[in-house]
């Protein structure tokens, strides 16, 4: 799949790049230090390091774009003839796009609210491929399709919000490739992706890429993924680089201790190591009987939308205290349908939920206040769900103050207590939520829905934004906290090593039906369907970067569940 194009003059350069910005107390930090790059015209490169190294503002820099606060203080950046820091609005409009696109990590940030994401689409290929009417609409669904986007036409008519995460950022990877750029940047671009799709996409991506003789740089902390995509990596820690050099090498012999650790802590999935089921404290916390909820269309002028296929389908499952029961299915099978359900953020479906026995109500502001605390949602694109007039620490502070009165004092020490725990760095606390990485957001994300002191935690794609060893951190605080406090977990995810080294019990679900409920370690070993069968293969599959011994361990593994007729 890698495409590597003959050394010639540089077609993608920084050289000494330094990007500083303001911090919440007036100094000034550098988000990249004195960074040199020249990739060839359809070279690939992978970005990767921790949250907060500076992988994503370098990525920004090469379509010309600085985040609130930051500026250019040293070096400078070039595509090809053009130096995008020199273009005025205008130009620097018409280069990205057409020359230059990035996907980025939270999709709902390049997604405009009120229009639907057909409408979107068509107004980037009459900006950049000069397609009108039925021709631009051909296209749309075409590039929809391309993606893996079920029913095209269906979906074409929707707003952003009425998509899956995985939905979105398929618009949003449609959208980075409608113009045929010359440079591709993908910034985290599958972390909301189930691994089916995930290879469907990077193979569209990679298959684009040599058509075009696009240069591609691909920042993740998934160091399979980008040892799959790209010829050569450069890590990144704390804004400088580290190590650089061909992926295979680097994968196979790390010449610096930090790249070793990084690539130490890649999951991997293990079933036999999956949490034994554990033993219900009482009667279950939360329970679901027949849950079935189906979304409309948008209405049109004469009445209500049409009805779709259903999001969920009968859905039953009870979680009680001390457990975590993990969701896994495709992007669009209903799990964050399920969770919105359970955290009042939807209504209007049939079947039924209880907490403690006792009947919830639809909408969460039609609650008492002490259920709306008992169950706090953590979500998939925590930018979106962060104030941003407010400082991390008054973030994570307000629940301290609405649920329990704590004075301003009390509150901010608590919420500092919980970033520590989560290893947010003390000089984030009084930044905006914009001036963090996605990494960063997503944790005072988490700090701020444990600083409720919830009974039931719902946890949708909380860690597809942090590498893997701050994902093995917020893991095991959670583990930590169920453990002290007997918090029960639905714990949503697409990811099945992460999501088998945390779940007790686990429910597969496949177009909004159940496919597979049951204890996680006998439902990965002996999957009851040839559906989680195949999410199985998808995941061992993208595993390309794991040790040859594993990876022939996990295939014979899943040949076996294949032909046992399950």
């Amino acid at each position: 799949m890698r495409h590597e194009a003959p050394r010639t003059r540089a077609h993608v350069e920084t050289a000494g790049l330094t990007v500083t910005y303001r911090d919440g107390l007036g100094g000034e930090r550098a988000a990249v230090r004195a960074v040199d790059l020249a990739l060839a015209r359809g070279a690939t490169l992978g970005v990767v390091g921790e949250s907060g190294s500076g992988k994503s503002t370098l990525a920004r820099c090469l379509l010309g774009h600085l985040r609130p606060g930051a500026r250019v203080s040293g070096g400078h950046v070039r595509v090809g003839d053009v130096a995008p820091f020199d273009l005025d609005s205008r130009a620097l409009r018409a280069f990205r796009g057409a020359r230059a696109a990035m996907v980025p990590q939270n999709p709902l940030s390049s997604l405009t609210p009120h229009m639907t994401v057909g409408a979107q689409l068509g107004e980037l290929l009459r900006r950049h491929a000069r397609l009108r009417g039925r021709a631009a609409r051909a296209r749309a669904l075409e590039l929809m399709a391309e993606t893996d986007l079920p029913d095209p036409a269906s979906l074409h008519d929707r707003y952003p919000h009425e998509l899956s995460g995985g939905q979105r950022q398929r618009i949003v990877i449609a959208a980075a490739l409608a113009a045929r750029p010359e440079l591709i940047v993908l910034d985290e671009p599958t972390t909301a992706l189930d691994k089916t799709v995930e290879s469907h996409v990077l193979d569209l991506v990679a298959r684009l890429q040599a058509e075009l003789s696009a240069t591609l740089v691909y920042v993740s902390h998934d160091l399979n993924v980008v040892a799959r995509m790209c010829s050569r990596i450069m890590v990144m820690r704390d804004g400088a680089v580290v190590e650089e050099g061909d992926a295979a090498a680097l994968l196979r012999r790390p010449r610096t201790g930090y790249a070793e650790a990084l690539i130490a802590a890649m999951p991997r999935l293990a079933p036999e190591r999956a949490p034994s089921p554990a033993t219900p404290a009482g009667p279950p916390v939360v329970s679901a009987r027949g849950l079935r909820f189906t979304h409309r269309s948008p209405a049109g002028l004469f009445g209500r939308g049409a009805v779709g296929r259903p999001a969920l389908d009968g859905v039953d499952f009870d979680l009680a205290r001390g457990e975590t029961l993990g969701v896994v299915g495709e992007s669009g099978s209903g799990k964050s349908t399920l969770a919105a359900l359970v955290c009042g953020a939807l209504t209007g479906g049939a079947g039924s939920l209880r907490l403690d026995g006792r009947p919830l109500a639809g909408l969460a502001r039609s609650r008492p206040a002490d259920q709306r605390r008992r169950i706090q949602m953590i979500f998939q694109d925590p930018l979106a769900s962060l104030n941003p007039s407010q400082t991390v620490v008054d973030i994570v502070a307000r629940p301290a103050r609405l649920y329990f009165g704590a004075t301003a004092a009390q509150a901010r020490a608590e919420a500092a207590r919980l970033l520590a725990a989560l290893d947010v760095p003390a000089e984030t606390m009084n930044r905006g939520p914009r001036h963090l990485s996605g990494g960063q957001q997503q944790r005072v994300a988490i700090a701020r829905a444990l600083a409720a002191r919830p009974d039931v935690l719902l946890c949708d794609e909380i860690t597809s934004a942090l590498d893997a060893t701050v994902q093995a951190q917020a893991i095991a605080l959670l583990r930590r906290i169920q453990s002290e406090h007997g918090l029960a977990i639905l714990f949503i995810s697409h990811d099945l090593a992460l999501v088998a080294s945390i779940a007790h019990r686990l429910l597969v679900l496949e177009g909004g039906v159940a496919r597979d409920h049951g204890p996680t370690r006998e439902t990965l070993l002996t999957p009851g369907s040839a559906y989680t069968a195949r999410l199985i293969a998808a995941f061992r599959r993208n595993a390309t970067a794991m040790p040859s011994s594993a990876v022939l361990a996990d295939e014979n593994r899943t040949k076996k569940m294949l032909s046992s007729g399950h």
